[in-house]
């Protein structure tokens, strides 16, 4: 049986699911994490409800990948590692290179090299799997799937900021955004729910996690995203502070007494968000229980103002496509906060949107708006290993594999 496997690699982690191929089916998923420290923790979830777990040093990614690949035949969830035939990778930053997936070779290396400033967390870390992949694994296809590629469809009068034009000629500044391989997906799986063609509807993604964005889906492409070109903007997040003015990176580095903007821009990406209004805590679920069991007043204030950034990106874009079809809910606090979504779905009362209030409460894949409701609303859990999967498929595809 062949395999693909979908690597998400992290500064200090390693995310992985293994799918059988053709077919998709999943057949393990699993985590290392701490790659680089101390006990670094090992979990596969396979088979029947299986589950292995370990912890033990593991010194850097080329050693966890090496011990992933020996753990995967020890389990026997592949007999032989020529078994597997593709691997896909998230890869964050693709720039203006790269519209869709792509086989990785050596000039696609040296792309994602040079988009490091664009993600420097991300981009050297998905680098350091790539490059252990292809050795550990150098008969299998590799694949590059970019969080930014799908935003390359945005037209230029939304992905250009009001900067010098030379910023863009020379430098490529411009609107990039993030999670798009997340909004691809979703938007795709509305299409499917609501039993039209994609290319024919007006669609709000709202992916609400820890990092969070919104996306408007029109003809079947991006046509506007919230993240610009970092992902520090757009909507408040678990850290990030979102759109802020600029001039307060300056202001603020005079009050504080600092000589690096890094400094201040440190706070605006790691202590701002629901953690830096509230002052309790990153976490979404911390911040509702203080907010509304406790009465904490700057926790229910980090609420509303997460709510009226979604709501006020809601309205920007309906106003930019000339209406809206769906409002897809995603991602951590988007699929599992029925508070949240109830909050942001009375807003949008305004659109004719009404939401099912028994349906909501649930879990999993549903429209959860009445069916006198001028406005889909779905709730729709993102699937970005799946979507890197269908790339990996389609690339050996093309490749007679």
């Amino acid at each position: 049986m062949q395999k693909i496997i979908v690597i998400n690699s992290g500064s200090s982690s390693l995310k992985f699911q293994i799918f059988e191929h053709p077919g998709k089916k999943v057949l393990a998923k699993g985590l290392i994490e701490r790659i680089g420290l101390e006990n670094s923790v090992i979990t596969i979830k396979y088979g029947q409800e299986q589950k292995y777990t370990d912890t033990k040093t593991i010194k850097d990614h080329h050693v966890a990948v090496s011990l992933l690949l020996d753990l995967l035949q020890e389990l026997e969830i592949v007999t032989d590692l020529n078994e597997i035939v593709g691997v896909g990778h998230r890869v964050v930053a693709g720039g203006e290179y790269f519209k869709h997936s792509v086989p990785i070779d050596q000039h696609v290396i040296d792309r994602i090299d040079e988009l490091t400033e664009l993600a420097p967390l991300h981009n050297p870390a998905n680098l350091v799997g790539i490059k252990a992949f292809k050795k550990l694994l150098p008969n299998a296809v590799s694949v590059a799937s970019f969080d930014t590629a799908f935003h390359q469809s945005i037209p230029e009068v939304n992905y250009m900021y009001s900067a010098p034009y030379e910023w863009y000629e020379k430098y490529k500044v411009r609107r990039y955004g993030a999670h798009g391989i997340s909004h691809r997906y979703v938007a795709n799986r509305a299409a499917e729910m609501m039993g039209k063609p994609l290319k024919d509807l007006r669609l709000i993604t709202c992916h609400l996690g820890a990092g969070a964005s919104i996306t408007a889906v029109k003809d079947g492409k991006s046509f506007d995203t919230s993240m610009g070109f970092t992902p520090l903007t757009g909507i408040t997040m678990a850290t990030r502070s979102g759109d802020i003015d600029v001039s307060l990176v300056v202001y603020m580095m005079k009050k504080l007494k600092v000589k690096s903007a890094s400094e201040i821009l440190y706070i605006l990406n790691k202590e701002s968000g629901f953690k830096g209004i509230s002052g309790i805590s990153a976490d979404m679920r911390d911040v509702e229980e203080a907010a509304w069991h406790e009465g904490n007043k700057r926790a229910r204030l980090a609420l509303d103002i997460f709510e009226k950034d979604v709501i006020k990106y809601v309205g920007q874009y309906m106003a930019e496509m000339g209406g809206v079809d769906g409002v897809v809910f995603t991602a951590g606090v988007g699929e599992n906060s029925p508070e949240i979504r109830e909050a942001i779905a009375n807003m949008m009362g305004f659109l004719g949107a009404k939401l099912d209030h028994e349906k909501n409460q649930g879990k999993g894949e549903a429209i959860i708006s009445t069916p006198d409701s001028k406005v889909a609303l779905l709730r729709i859990p993102t699937n970005e290993e799946y979507m890197i999967c269908c790339d990996v498929e389609e690339i050996l595809a093309q490749s007679g594999k």
